[in-house]
């Protein structure tokens, strides 16, 4: 596996090793040891598998005050996967980062606690599988907007195009009124 560095602190874009040939592939989604030795050493509590359509937004969503560490990959379709730093302390509070995971392109990313995380999805529709490091507690659960102007996230969409959303996202709060950790 390779790890890669993103602008976001601790966040890593995580290159799995394949081997395939002409029956299929094998690769390794995660694996304690290499993950310890790239300072990702974490315990998984919950996995989670999400299906959209194409066009669908989901996110930003992150959860207080017992934050998710997430890594997240795509194994049916594409998405354009976006993390925003909440952390005060960070200093990388109130960026956001954002990459294409695909089934094509296996790449995953880890998020750790302290991130919203929210997703566009590209193909005619995608599955995402996603390990936790808490458990989803509703209770805790927050959203930033989209949108928001100060994020100013480049979402892959044309002009005047506007992505399906649930209530619940249409109606996030905007980065400055959200609470972070």
């Amino acid at each position: 596996m390779r790890f890669l560095p993103t602008p976001i602190e601790g966040a890593l874009i995580v290159e799995p090793q394949v081997l395939g040939d002409e029956r299929g592939f094998f690769m390794e989604t995660w694996r304690k040891d290499r993950f310890a030795a790239a300072g990702v050493d974490v315990a998984f509590d919950q996995d989670n598998h999400s299906r959209s359509a194409k066009g669908v937004l989901r996110g930003l969503h992150y959860q207080l005050p017992n934050p998710q560490g997430k890594l997240i990959r795509v194994c049916i379709g594409a998405v354009f996967d976006v993390v925003v730093d909440l952390r005060q302390s960070s200093p990388s509070f109130g960026r956001w980062f954002g990459l294409e995971l695909s089934v094509d392109n296996r790449r995953m990313l880890w998020a750790p606690p302290g991130l919203a995380h929210g997703f566009l999805t590209l193909s005619a529709s995608a599955d995402l599988i996603y390990k936790c490091t808490a458990i989803y507690s509703p209770a805790d659960e927050r959203a930033v907007r989209w949108d928001d102007p100060t994020l100013a996230i480049a979402w892959p969409l044309a002009p005047g195009e506007r992505p399906a959303l649930s209530a619940k996202d249409a109606a996030a709060p905007a980065f400055g009124e959200a609470l972070f950790p």
